[in-house]
């Protein structure tokens, strides 16, 4: 009996989670930020496809014979696109998700929510699930998009794809529950700044662990290892690489789309820890914050 009490009351307290989640995502996919950040996305897509699909055929006419050879052509500029769709997600991820707690506070809208019988975790953790999920598709629209073109028109596609969009998935909630945290202190302006100045540091941060690793000065490797923990976003990309790139283009080293030094699955676990910990700290502040 007590186990059947428990279970529907967890359930009652996930049901206004689902239902905000569902308003806020239908909210954000009519929104013409969104909508811009798909048709543009869209465009990219297009043009990744029209050139891959010239480079491919000339490949095949005058290219190296071996078609191993051709494939890493098409590695390269598969992870040259993927460079690109990793920062236009971060991008509308921090973009996308500053006002979802501190415009609304601002606006005086969530003060109608907040009335109604709800906890405010759960309408923190409910919007919170709304934008993770067109997050995620997002990340299935562009990321997907450039492997499952690049596999259509080549026929080759990297044998960790699943785990390299994982990751970006992955690396796409982080400045959500930044925007989520920081939405409970600062107004619009200030959450979608502190979004894209720590992208910025740990942008620079990860390319001085690059540099730094390869002439080996190994405090400019630590200081980029300290900007990746403030925002382990750039880390994951290069994880995300890492798992993208053929056998043959792990054993020639870096180039400016991967990464000289590979973070572990210690920071895979880091960056889901600091996931987890700036929602809790949303929801605490978001309790305790006047309205």
């Amino acid at each position: 009996m007590s186990s059947l009490y428990s279970y529907s009351g967890i359930v009652e307290a996930l049901f206004p989670i689902r239902w905000i989640g569902a308003l806020t995502f239908r909210e954000a996919l009519r929104r013409r930020l969104v909508l811009a950040a798909f048709g543009l996305g869209a465009a990219f897509l297009a043009l990744f496809g029209l050139a891959l699909f010239l480079i491919h055929r000339e490949l095949a006419r005058f290219g190296p014979p071996d078609p191993r050879m051709r494939e890493e052509i098409a590695s390269f500029f598969m992870l040259a696109a993927l460079y690109g769709a990793n920062v236009l997600i971060v991008m509308a991820a921090v973009v996308g998700t500053a006002d979802t707690i501190a415009g609304e506070i601002a606006s005086g809208v969530i003060q109608a929510v907040a009335a109604r019988p709800i906890a405010r975790w759960q309408i923190l953790f409910g919007k919170g699930l709304g934008h993770a999920l067109w997050l995620l598709l997002y990340v299935l629209w562009m990321a997907g998009g450039v492997i499952g073109i690049t596999a259509l028109i080549t026929g080759w596609a990297p044998r960790g794809w699943g785990r390299g969009l994982a990751l970006l998935g992955l690396e796409a909630l982080i400045p959500l529950s930044l925007s989520l945290w920081a939405g409970t202190r600062f107004s619009t302006l200030a959450t979608g700044a502190l979004g894209l100045g720590l992208y910025g540091v740990a942008f620079i941060g990860g390319w001085a662990e690059q540099v730094g690793s390869l002439v080996g000065q190994a405090t400019v490797v630590d200081l980029g290892i300290l900007a990746s923990l403030l925002m382990p976003a750039e880390a994951l990309w290069r994880r995300a690489a890492y798992e993208l790139q053929s056998p043959l283009a792990r054993l020639m080293g870096p180039n400016p789309f991967t990464a000289a030094t590979i973070p572990s699955d210690r920071m895979i676990l880091y960056a889901l820890v600091y996931v987890v910990l700036l929602l809790a700290l949303a929801a605490y502040q978001f309790e305790r914050r006047d309205l």
